[in-house]
């Protein structure tokens, strides 16, 4: 059975879930309950995951997922309203059934150095991580390459760019790909495949297409998106 602030707080976060997809920070929820630190919001949240009412997220910052409703949830504190039965209380709007709701944050991705627009280089090496937003990801799981070259920029991506890719060994032709040559070397390309080999299509008409036996290239992903700074 929860306490009276653990169900204020359940139904907060998952109205602010429902409203924008993002869960809320612990200053909004320390607001929202007039709590006087947000050392109570930890005590809170800790309450709610190990009751199996939420679960925090990993990689991701202020990443909350509402599992389930309190059978006797009540209102989380808004905004009064014209509908108010009490000075602080809004009439519970219930989801029914309540669906698994994931905050759009942050990923740390595997940042996996450079890898070649132009001629191929070396890839896929490194440790460090690139902060993405989850909306730019879809499901599956994903590194970061950073671009380098300019063969690709018809298809819009750039030197500097970051490639986001989704790991995989298959695609079809036509899909921009990582793909890995003769074990050593990796490039962001067009696959085409044709007459028992695979060519390798820059976006860029100064450049020429790379034709490889088969057994010399490896897919190791597909372009899910893109991430550029401006500096």
């Amino acid at each position: 059975m929860l306490t009276a602030k653990q169900r204020e707080l359940l139904h907060f976060i998952t109205v602010r879930l429902e409203d924008s997809g993002i869960s809320p920070s612990f200053e909004e929820m320390k607001e929202a309950l007039d709590l006087k630190s947000k050392s109570g919001v930890h005590r809170l949240i800790s309450a709610l995951e190990e009751r199996g009412f939420i679960r925090r997220l990993p990689n991701r910052a202020r990443a909350l997922e509402v599992i389930r409703q309190a059978e006797d949830s009540v209102a989380a504190p808004r905004a009064k309203s014209s509908e108010s039965t009490h000075d602080n209380v809004v009439p519970l709007r219930r989801p029914t059934p309540v669906q698994r709701q994931i905050a759009n944050d942050v990923v740390e991705l595997p940042l996996h150095g450079r890898i070649a627009a132009g001629v191929p280089i070396e890839a896929l090496e490194g440790q460090s991580t690139l902060p993405v937003p989850a909306a730019l990801l879809g499901p599956g799981e994903h590194y970061a390459l950073e671009v380098s070259g300019d063969s690709m920029i018809e298809a819009g991506i750039f030197d500097g760019d970051f490639a986001l890719v989704r790991k995989t060994d298959v695609a079809r032709d036509g899909e921009i790909v990582v793909a890995l040559v003769r074990d050593e070397e990796a490039t962001l390309k067009y696959l085409h495949r044709e007459n028992g080999m695979v060519r390798l299509d820059p976006a860029n008409g100064a450049y020429e297409p790379q034709v490889y036996r088969a057994g010399e290239v490896k897919v190791q992903g597909k372009l899910a998106g893109l991430l550029r700074r401006y500096h």
